[in-house]
Formats: structure tokens, C-alpha cells, sequence
């Protein structure tokens, strides 16, 4: 049966692949596969169907598809009457005007966006010094972090020159104007490498700008280096090594936007972008010890990015504070005027205007997760559960939604990135990459193959009744309060697109950072962000990881 099964592979799926039919073993190995058995009569029946269909497979691979294509069919996470909630659309940072330049230049790489932003604006500083300074310690640890792909030092220099040169004429563009920041190297950036952190893809030029860095670079925000990746956004490693945290170099990154979360706790760059599918944002924030905001599907766009999965790729800020990741999206999100292809963006309102406790927001929190953890961080997560009720928060509690079939939704991600890499797997380029294992890229990659239509579209099927269940949860609350490794809930807010933000609160016996993550509702980041804020001007201590914090 083995053999019969490698043979019918063969034939079906390599490139090439238009001699040989498919015979009645060849189907009857393959239908176990799909826990399927039909019988003799029906396998002779549909036996000229499979190979038409096989030859529709073979003409289509004549043709050449750009990456820039997205499929005909586009996800929508909205559920049925669902209407985008009134809030305003100004906001006010509260910057700090009295601040001074600090002696040393670590300190200064460590700061805010608020504080940096306000030392540009009254010219205490410029962007180029900035951005220098930056720049010299990406050169300094990044043997240690592996952290960044490439460093986009000429680009960085005429940015900030000419920020430096708009801000000394009175042309001030906002809060990120002169600010240096990093991108995931995802995202296409004329005249540098686009890796995807992959083996196949190390010398790939793509000569256009992805809109989120199109859209930074109108706010004057200075491009100082792109930033690891895991390999085709998936974990830590890529072909360059495995991305550290920062808190322990023996210790990987985690999650496929290591790089963003890394440089930003090390103080190589004042923020970064990255991209979350299935935890790529909140995981390595968590790990890293900083902020990471995951937007709602179709905030921010993907244009000029790496796709994934259509339907579940969100782009979103990783910053040092939660008034930071605000100050970020608040640029980066909706629909641009540069020609948006994302068809997924909307627009619609942002505000943050912190309010003076929690006790104006209706929280829900999901009790008897943190019950059940009764680690070392699951009692940190109950401390900081307390923490927000002395910040006035009257928590709620509530459960996930359970009856649910959660192990099937894990194909929808496998068969969207299986088409994206088609031809990779087709021309066995997949071989190339470093990692081989069963948790590895390449084999997700290869066994997305099996997954059927019907079972891929039977999956989003089921992914809208978890929409309409869990968005009717949510919807009586502001946000909710989840503990970072609390079960379903990076996999519930990802198949139906709901933001989160994980927010430092501390860190272990073990001196590793902890977090937790407050969910929002669709469309509505403010309020999670706004108390994620209130937290950390609360409780945070501002420590850096020591090895890259020593003045």
C-alpha cells in the first residue's frame, strides 16, 4: 500500500507530472488519506473524472502565477449584523515636552516613541544622530541577536537628512517623523533583498514597496534595517541561524516575527513591523518582553508582503509601551492613497484617549484559565488579573467557546500557504531549507497537498459558526483578559480576526519575561490599547535586557 501511495504522489503532484493515468490502486490508496472508501463500481466511475481533473492541474501549470495574485475569493471576518462601533477619530498622545537628551546613548536607544518624538520635534536631537545611533548597534550585537537580514543603511541616512532638513523648515509630519524603525523581511523594499527568511529565497529583489513601508516613509519614518524572519514566516529560525531573545541567548526568539520583537527589546531599532498568521507577533512579543499588537484581519494593509494565508495574514506594530503600538497603528491602518491592491483593508475610526482607571470599560475574563495554570506564571497571571482590579477594572467571567471542531481549522492556514508555494514544492525547492522535521516549513508545506477542497471549504464553514459564537461573546465587553498560553485563543482570534495585544508583566524565576493578552472587539482596538496603556504606566519597571542595556 506504501508503494501504491508513493507512486500515485508521484504522478499527481511533481512537476511535469502529464505522463502516466491515474489507475483504480492509485485511488484506493489515496482515498485512506481523506478517511474515505468507495467501491469498486464508483472508483471505475470517477476514474476519468480524477484524470481530466489532472489534466486541468497540468494545463494550469503551463501558466505562471505572480505572488502579487490573491485568490478570487476573499475572507471576511464580520459576522451577520455586524455594524463597526461609533468612537472618534482623534487621539491625543500626551507627549512629554520637558524631556531631556540623557547622557548616554543607550538610554537614548531605549526611549520611546513619545519621549524620542519629542526630542526631534523641539530639535534636541536629529534623526540623523538618531538613526546613527542605531545603526552603530545593529552593528555591535547583531552577531549575537541574528536579528537582522540586511541592513538598510544608505536608505536610513537620506531619510533622515531629509527629515532632518523637512523638520528645520517647519515641516513636521507626526510622531514617527525621523523615528528609525525595522521591517520584517516580508515586506518588499526596492534595491534590498525580500529573503522570507528561506534558503530559495536569499537573493530575491522585488522592485517594488510594500504599502506599509510606503505609507511609514510618508509619516518621515526612517527605515534602518529588515528584520528576521522564520523561514517563510514560520518559528525562529532562518537560513542565517535561529534569532535569540534577548533576555536569554540560549533561548530562541519564537514565533516567525523574531526579528521585529528581538531588535526592539535589544534597542537596535525605536519600533518595528511585523506579521502574525498564527501567533507570529503576540509569541515573540511575549518572549522578548515586549508589546506586539496583532490588528483586526483587514487593518493594516499586506501589499508588497509575503502571503501566507489570505485569509489569516494581519501586519502590526511590536513596540517598547502600548501608547507606542497606538501612535503606530494609528499610521499605519486603513486604505492609502499609493494604489491599494489588499482588497481586505477598510477604513474605519481609531481613538486613544486614556481614561483616568478601568472602571469606564466592561472586561470579560476567562477565570478558569487562569485557574488552571498553577505555574510560576500562571500566578503572575493571577497577580496581574489583581493588578487590573486595582486599576478599578470590574472583571467578568466568561468561556471560550468550546463545541467547536478546533483541530480541523489548522488546514485552512496548511492549504492557503500549499497554493502561495506551489511552485516551490512542485520544482522541490522546498529541499532547500534548512529545516526538514515534521514541525518544519517544508513538510507543512508538502502534506498541505492532501488536504482536500471540500475539507478546506467544509473547515471555513465551520470557521463562521466560531465567528458568530465568538464574536457574540465578546461584543457584551470592551475587551477581554486572557493568559498568554490560555488554551484556543491565539487559534479562536485568528480565524475570526478578532485584535489582541500582549503586554509585558513581569518576568519568571527563571529571569524570562511574562505577559498577558487582552482581546478587543472587531474593528476596535482603542479600548484594549487605552488599558493596556493604563497598565503599564501602572505597574512597568522600564527594564531592558542587561546585556544590551549596559551604559
Amino acid at each position: 500500500m506504501k508503494s501504491h501511495l508513493k507512486f500515485f504522489l508521484i504522478i499527481l503532484l511533481t512537476l511535469g507530472c502529464s505522463q502516466g493515468k491515474i489507475k483504480n490502486r492509485h485511488i484506493r490508496a489515496a482515498q485512506k488519506i481523506n478517511g474515505l472508501s468507495f467501491s469498486r463500481k464508483e472508483i471505475n466511475t470517477m476514474r476519468a473524472y480524477l484524470n481530466e481533473n489532472k489534466g486541468g492541474y497540468d494545463s494550469m501549470r503551463k501558466f505562471s502565477l505572480d505572488y502579487s495574485v490573491s485568490p478570487a475569493l476573499y475572507f471576511d471576518p464580520r459576522p451577520e449584523g455586524f455594524q463597526i462601533r461609533k468612537v472618534g477619530d482623534s487621539s491625543c498622545w500626551d507627549f512629554p515636552q520637558a524631556i531631556s537628551v540623557p547622557e548616554s546613548e543607550t538610554e537614548l536607544a531605549f526611549m520611546t516613541i513619545g519621549q524620542l518624538s519629542s526630542l526631534i520635534r523641539n530639535k534636541k536631537i536629529t534623526s540623523t544622530e538618531l538613526t546613527k545611533i542605531y545603526l552603530s548597534r545593529i552593528k555591535q550585537y547583531n552577531d549575537t541577536l541574528l536579528a537582522v537580514v540586511t541592513v538598510t543603511e544608505d536608505l536610513a541616512l537620506q531619510q533622515a537628512s531629509k527629515a532632518d532638513e523637512e523638520i528645520a523648515n517647519g515641516i513636521y509630519r507626526g510622531p514617527l517623523h525621523g523615528i528609525p524603525y525595522g521591517v520584517k523581511d516580508l515586506f518588499a523594499v526596492p534595491g534590498y533583498p525580500t529573503t522570507w527568511g528561506a534558503e530559495p529565497y536569499q537573493n530575491q529583489l522585488l522592485q517594488e514597496t510594500a504599502t506599509v513601508v510606503k505609507t511609514l516613509e510618508e509619516a518621515g519614518a526612517v527605515l534602518v534595517a529588515k528584520l528576521t524572519s522564520g523561514a517563510l514566516a514560520r518559528g525562529d529560525v532562518w537560513f542565517g541561524g535561529q534569532t535569540k531573545n534577548p533576555w536569554d541567548l540560549k533561548q530562541g526568539a519564537s514565533g516567525s516575527s523574531a526579528g521585529s520583537a528581538s531588535a526592539t527589546a535589544a534597542g537596535l531599532v525605536a519600533f518595528s513591523i511585523g506579521t502574525e498568521t498564527m501567533g507570529s507577533i503576540l509569541s515573540p512579543s511575549t518572549r522578548c518582553g515586549v508589546t506586539g499588537l496583532r490588528p483586526s484581519f483587514g487593518a493594516v494593509s499586506r501589499s508588497g508582503a509575503m502571503t501566507l494565508a489570505w485569509s489569516m495574514d494581519k501586519v502590526g506594530p511590536i513596540c517598547r509601551s502600548a501608547q507606542d503600538c497606538a501612535i503606530v497603528f494609528a499610521l499605519i491602518k486603513g486604505k492609502n492613497k499609493m494604489g491599494e491592491t489588499d482588497r481586505s483593508v477598510i477604513n474605519y475610526p481609531f481613538s486613544f484617549n486614556p481614561p483616568t482607571d478601568l472602571s469606564a470599560y466592561k472586561i470579560g475574563y476567562t477565570k478558569k484559565l487562569f485557574d488552571a495554570d498553577t505555574s510560576r506564571i500562571g500566578k503572575i497571571g493571577v497577580e496581574t488579573v489583581d493588578k487590573l482590579r486595582s486599576l478599578g477594572a470590574d472583571l467578568q467571567e466568561i468561556s471560550l467557546p468550546e463545541d467547536v471542531p478546533y483541530p480541523v481549522f489548522d488546514v485552512v492556514l496548511r492549504a492557503e500557504a500549499g497554493a502561495f508555494f506551489d511552485e516551490l514544492v512542485r520544482t522541490n525547492q522546498d529541499r532547500l531549507l534548512s529545516e526538514q522535521d515534521a514541525d518544519s516549513r517544508a513538510n507543512s508545506l508538502r502534506q498541505a497537498r492532501f488536504i482536500p477542497a471540500a475539507e478546506y471549504l467544509q473547515a471555513n464553514r465551520y470557521r463562521k459558526i466560531l465567528i458568530e459564537k465568538f464574536s457574540k461573546l465578546i461584543s457584551d465587553y470592551d475587551f477581554i483578559v486572557v493568559p498568554t498560553n490560555g488554551k484556543n485563543h491565539l487559534l479562536i482570534t485568528n480565524m475570526t480576526g478578532h485584535p489582541a495585544i500582549s503586554i509585558p508583566t513581569g518576568w519568571d524565576d527563571k529571569g524570562h519575561a511574562t505577559s498577558i493578552v487582552l482581546i478587543g472587539n472587531l474593528y476596535n482596538e482603542g479600548p484594549m490599547l487605552e488599558a493596556a496603556h493604563l497598565f503599564e504606566k501602572a505597574f512597568s519597571s522600564r527594564k531592558w535586557p542587561e546585556y544590551f542595556s549596559k551604559k
